[in-house]
């Protein structure tokens, strides 16, 4: 089907960079720091589907489900991205938040030509990771229009999952196919059709969004502290130090001592140091409010102020 390049947004001719080739680098980077200024504006228009989702995606996750990004290109590595990042910053599971890219793991560093037209496999895909009604599809195109997550969407909506659509473009296809729709629409781009760049930004702020608000609902954040981050390597485990003395006013000596003896567990060894409980107790509280630390040191009676 010929594509009518025209009436896509992402696809429009910028009229501020027309001479970008011919400035001095210096007007050359302004130019795409000015174009950049546009994405936040064209965000923030976006925050009440965004929270809409955020909301739907919490309630997924904290009864079981999996927040699922799919996408080609540029958009199926940013969620590629925000995928990866949430095990280490929030201590969730690997399967719990997943990206998937047309082409599938090879398409990350170089481009599977074909791909972002392959409606099929975008569904054998979601078939493979077992796709279902207790999940929420999140489909990623700066155009609106890529076939791959227009068929993954459709496939979505089938099987009972959450959907939502993050592009650039008003009026979308996938904006059609999801049930919350979200379109930054930040205009044409520095370099024509280059949706690496202002599209691109607009996609990262969004899904940062998502899984962050996300996991801030499921408790994995308390005040602003990532109190579920990984120690997995020598800089964690100084944040996971940093935080435990920050929230509760202990010495290094103290924060590590209990963070050994919690397996450092940023959250535990918190709730242990305000309660003066132990281990299996401070445990068994969290667990009865769902891990969510503001919750537990609220309801405990031993909470020592």
């Amino acid at each position: 089907m010929e594509i009518d390049l025209d009436k896509l947004a992402t696809e429009e001719r910028n009229p501020a960079t027309m001479d970008i080739d011919r400035v001095s680098t210096l007007e050359m980077v302004k130019m795409i720091n000015n174009e950049d200024k546009k994405v936040v504006a064209a965000v923030e228009k976006e925050l009440e589907s965004i929270a809409a989702a955020v909301d739907v995606i919490a309630v997924r996750l904290e009864d079981g489900g999996r927040l699922i990004y799919i996408g080609a290109g540029t958009s199926g590595r940013l969620g590629v991205l925000d995928a990866s990042e949430c095990p280490p910053t929030f201590g969730v599971d690997p399967t719990m938040v997943q990206g998937i890219i047309a082409g599938g793991d090879m398409a990350i560093r170089t481009s599977v030509e074909g791909a972002e037209d392959d409606m099929e496999e975008a569904i054998h895909q979601l078939k493979e990771i077992g796709l279902n009604h207790m999940d929420v599809l999140v489909g990623i195109a700066a155009s609106g229009r890529t076939p791959y997550v227009v068929g993954a969407l459709q496939y979505g909506r089938k099987v009972g999952a959450a959907t939502i659509s993050v592009s650039c473009s008003p009026d979308s296809e996938i904006a059609k196919a999801a049930e919350v729709s979200i379109t930054p629409v930040v205009g044409p781009e520095a370099i024509t059709g280059s949706t690496r760049m202002k599209a691109g930004t607009a996609q990262k702020m969004v899904l940062n969004m998502l899984s962050t608000g996300a996991m801030v609902r499921l408790g994995k954040v308390y005040e602003n502290y990532m109190i579920d981050v990984q120690a997995l390597n020598e800089k964690l485990v100084e944040r996971c130090k940093k935080i435990v003395m920050e929230v509760t006013g202990v010495s290094k000596d103290v924060a590590s001592a209990t963070l050994e003896d919690t397996d450092y567990d940023v959250k535990l060894a918190i709730f242990l140091i305000k309660t003066g409980l132990d281990i299996e107790i401070g445990q068994k509280i969290l667990n009865e409010h769902k891990g969510r630390l503001g919750s537990a040191l609220e309801g405990s009676t031993e909470l020592v102020l």
